[in-house]
């Protein structure tokens, strides 16, 4: 029997602004974007190396992020990446809100912690 393999991770951030959030992710994180779903757009796909992140449009006004639930715990991903001192530059460069890094962990990762125009942490470890 054939040994089934994950290939890959797609975390579903629901926004208010699905467009707008693919953009940011594009021209701040340097995503593609991958595509628009429905007129007016109700999901986008973006995706930068094996990383891919989808957006669905909430059906209120308002996003809910994770934050609210885990009062300072925790993060909404966690992207491996190979250069992480050159990610920073790039970030920093873009105008990225970094909430933290970069800072060796005890467990042999550097990370780069920042949010995004939604309020969501994103974690970028190598």
């Amino acid at each position: 029997m054939a040994k089934c393999e994950f290939t890959g991770l797609a975390p579903q951030f629901v926004v208010t602004d699905v467009v707008g959030t693919a953009e940011y992710y594009r021209d701040k994180l340097g995503f593609e974007i991958l595509g628009f779903f429905a007129e007016p757009p109700v999901y986008a796909m973006v995706r930068r190396g094996n990383a891919e992140i989808h957006f669905g449009k909430s059906d209120g006004d308002q996003t809910q992020t994770n934050e609210d639930v885990r009062h300072g715990l925790g993060t909404d991903a966690y992207i491996f990446v190979s250069a992480i001192n050159e990610l920073l530059t790039e970030f920093l460069a873009a105008g990225v809100e970094i909430v933290e890094g970069p800072i060796k962990r005890i467990y042999d990762c550097v990370e780069i912690t920042i949010r995004d125009c939604n309020g969501f942490q994103l974690v970028f470890g190598e």
